[in-house]
C-alpha cells in the first residue's frame, strides 16, 4: 500500500511544475517586453513635454530641412535597393550563367561594410585631390575652374553609398521569395508565350512582392537610422539633429522631441508596409518547390547577367575595402598595435556579450510563443522587437534619460547605506550600452529563433510529453539540439549589427572606452582619412568572417539543385 502511494506526491509536483512553467514563461515574455520597449516609451511620452526655446529654435531654423532630407533619403534609398536587389536576386536564383554560384553569396558581402566605412572610401577617392580627380586634370590639362565634378559629400553621394550596402536586405528577401515559388508555374508561363522578362514582371514579382516590400522597409530603417554617413557628408537629417540637440545645444529635452519626430516616419514606414500586404494572397497553390534555374543566358545576355551582379559587388565592397586596405598598409594610423588589440578587444566584447544575451533571451521568448500561444505572448513579442525599427540616436536617448536618473538614485542610496560614493554604477560601465543594443537588435535574434522553431512540427512537444518531459526539458533535450543553426545564425547577425552599430556607441560609451566604429569615426571627422582606414578596415574584416559562415549556413539547403 505505501510503496503504490509514494510515487503520487512527485507526479503531483511534477505535474505542477509542468503547469506551473508555461505561466513563468509568459510572465518573463512580458516583463522582457517591458523592459526593452522602455526606451522608446520614453522618447515617445517627451512629445508631452512644453516646449522649449531649443525646439523652438529649430522647428523655426532646420526642421524642415530634417522632414525633407530625410524624404528625399528614403526615396532614393528605395530606388537603390529595389533595383539592385530584385535584380541581382531574379538573376542568381532564375538563371544560369557564369558565375551564378559564386555570386549567390557574394553579393552579400557589402553587408560587412558600413555606410559610413564606405563614405570614407569614396571621398577619399573622388575628392579634389584624390586620385580619379589628379588624373582626370592630368589626362585633359584643366584647371581647377575647368571642370564640373559631382560632390560626393552630398545627399545623393549619401544615397549611393547607403544603397550599395543595404541592398543585400532585398536581395536576401527577394531571393527566399523567388525560391519559394515553384517552377510549374514558370513552365505555365512559358507555355503561354511569356519571355523571361513578362513571366518575371507578370508572374514571379507580384509573387515576391511581399518580401520585397518587407526588405525595402528594412533598408528604409537603416536609412533613417544612420548617423555617421550623413553626418560625415554634411547632410542635415533627424540623426544628426538629434546629435546636434544634444550634444551642441546641451537640451536632451530637445533631443527626445526629435526622436519622437523620427519614430514617427518609422511607425509610418511599418504601416505603410502592412498596409501593402493587406487583402491579397501571395502564396503558390503548387507543391513542386525545387525551384530550378529555367532560363540559361549565354553569349551577350550571359555577360549582361554577369554585369549586373558583378557591378554592386565591386562597388559595394571590393573598391571601398581595396581602398581601406591600400590606405592602412601604407600609412594608416600609426597608433596601430596595442591601441587597437584594446579597441578591437572592446568591440568583440560588446558584440559577443549582447549577441549571447540576445540569443538566450531569444530562446526563452521564443519558447514561450511556442508552449504558451496567448495573445499576451504574442503581443509581448512584438513589442519586445519593436526597438530594431528605431534608430539607434533614438534608442540612446530613450535609454540614458531613465538609466541616468536610476543611476544616481542607486548611488544615492548606496552612499547614504555605506557612506562611500559608488560612482555610476549603470552608465559607468557597459551595462547601459549593453541593453541599448539588446533593446535595438533583439528583434533580429527573435525572428531567427522563431523561424527555427517554426520549422519544428509540433509532434516533437506531443513525444517529450509523452517520455514524460516537461516544457523545460523539452527545450533542453529536444529543441535545442534542433535549433542550433538557427541560434548561431541570430547570434552572428547581432554580433555584425553591434560591431557596425555608431550612434548608440557615440553616445552611450563609457569614458574612455572607444570601440573601432567610434576611432574610424572621430577620425574621419577630422579629415584623418588615412588614419582612420586602419579601423574602418578592421570592422570590416572582423565582420566579414561571421557574414561568410551566416551566407554559407543559408545557401546549404540548396545543394540538391542542378548544378551549372
Amino acid at each position: 500500500m505505501t510503496t503504490a502511494t509514494l510515487p503520487q506526491p512527485v507526479a503531483t509536483g511534477a505535474a505542477t511544475a509542468r503547469a506551473r512553467l508555461p505561466r513563468l514563461l509568459t510572465l518573463f515574455a512580458v516583463a522582457l517586453a517591458i523592459v526593452l520597449a522602455l526606451p522608446v516609451l520614453v522618447v515617445l511620452l517627451n512629445l508631452l513635454a512644453p516646449a522649449t526655446d531649443t525646439w523652438r529654435h529649430l522647428a523655426a531654423t532646420v526642421l524642415a530641412d530634417y522632414i525633407v532630407n530625410s524624404l528625399l533619403l528614403m526615396s532614393g534609398v528605395a530606388f537603390g535597393v529595389i533595383v539592385g536587389g530584385v535584380s541581382t536576386a531574379w538573376l542568381t536564383t532564375m538563371c544560369r550563367f557564369p558565375g551564378r554560384r559564386l555570386f549567390e553569396w557574394a553579393l552579400l558581402l557589402p553587408m560587412a561594410v558600413p555606410a559610413y566605412v564606405m563614405a570614407y572610401a569614396y571621398t577619399d577617392l573622388l575628392q579634389f585631390a584624390g586620385p580619379v580627380q589628379t588624373a582626370l586634370r592630368e589626362l585633359m590639362g584643366w584647371g581647377a575652374q575647368d571642370y564640373w565634378f559631382p560632390d560626393v559629400r552630398s545627399l545623393g553621394g549619401a544615397i549611393v553609398m547607403l544603397a550599395l550596402v543595404l541592398y543585400p536586405y532585398v536581395y536576401l528577401l527577394a531571393r527566399a521569395a523567388f525560391l519559394e515559388q515553384s517552377d510549374s508555374m514558370i513552365e505555365v508561363a512559358r507555355v503561354s508565350g511569356y519571355g523571361p522578362w513578362s513571366t518575371f514582371r507578370r508572374v514571379a514579382l507580384p509573387l515576391a512582392r511581399p518580401g520585397i516590400v518587407a526588405g525595402t522597409a528594412l533598408a528604409l530603417m537603416e536609412a533613417l537610422a544612420d548617423y555617421g554617413t550623413v553626418a560625415y557628408f554634411g547632410v542635415q537629417t533627424f540623426t544628426t539633429g538629434i546629435f546636434h540637440a544634444w550634444f551642441s545645444l546641451g537640451d536632451h529635452l530637445a533631443a527626445a522631441q526629435l526622436s519622437a519626430i523620427l519614430l514617427g516616419f518609422v511607425f509610418l514606414l511599418l504601416l505603410l508596409e502592412r498596409i501593402s500586404r493587406r487583402g491579397a494572397a501571395f502564396h503558390s497553390v503548387s507543391h513542386r518547390k525545387r525551384l530550378r534555374n529555367v532560363y540559361h543566358l549565354r553569349g551577350i545576355r550571359a555577360a549582361v547577367a554577369v554585369l549586373f551582379c558583378v557591378l554592386p559587388l565591386i562597388f559595394g565592397f571590393l573598391l571601398p575595402g581595396g581602398i581601406m586596405a591600400h590606405m592602412a598598409f601604407t600609412s594608416g594610423d600609426a597608433q596601430f598595435g596595442a591601441r587597437y588589440l584594446t579597441l578591437t578587444g572592446n568591440t568583440m566584447t560588446l558584440a559577443a556579450v549582447t549577441a549571447s544575451l540576445a540569443v538566450l533571451l531569444a530562446l526563452v521568448v521564443g519558447y514561450a510563443g511556442r508552449v504558451s500561444p496567448t495573445r499576451m505572448v504574442r503581443a509581448a513579442n512584438r513589442v519586445a522587437g519593436l526597438g530594431y525599427a528605431v534608430p539607434g540616436a533614438v534608442i540612446a536617448v530613450g535609454v540614458l534619460i531613465p538609466v541616468t536618473r536610476l543611476d544616481h538614485l542607486l548611488a544615492g542610496w548606496i552612499q547614504a547605506a555605506t557612506g562611500v560614493s559608488p560612482g555610476l554604477i549603470l552608465t559607468g560601465g557597459i551595462a547601459a550600452l549593453v541593453y541599448a543594443y539588446l533593446a535595438r537588435f533583439f528583434a533580429v535574434a527573435l525572428q531567427s529563433v522563431d523561424a527555427g522553431l517554426a520549422k519544428i512540427t509540433p509532434s516533437m512537444n506531443d513525444a517529450a510529453r509523452s517520455l514524460g518531459l516537461g516544457p523545460g526539458a523539452t527545450l533542453a533535450r529536444v529543441h535545442a539540439p534542433l535549433l542550433w543553426r538557427s541560434a548561431l545564425a541570430a547570434g552572428l547577425l547581432v554580433f555584425v549589427d553591434v560591431m557596425k552599430e555608431l550612434p548608440a556607441t557615440f553616445v552611450m560609451r563609457p569614458f574612455n572606452f572607444d570601440t573601432l566604429a567610434v576611432q574610424a569615426y572621430n577620425l574621419a571627422s577630422d579629415e584623418r582619412l588615412t588614419e582612420a582606414s586602419t579601423a574602418a578596415l578592421t570592422i570590416v574584416v572582423v565582420g566579414l568572417l561571421p557574414l561568410i559562415v551566416l551566407s554559407q549556413m543559408m545557401l546549404r539547403p540548396e545543394r540538391g539543385r542542378a548544378p551549372d
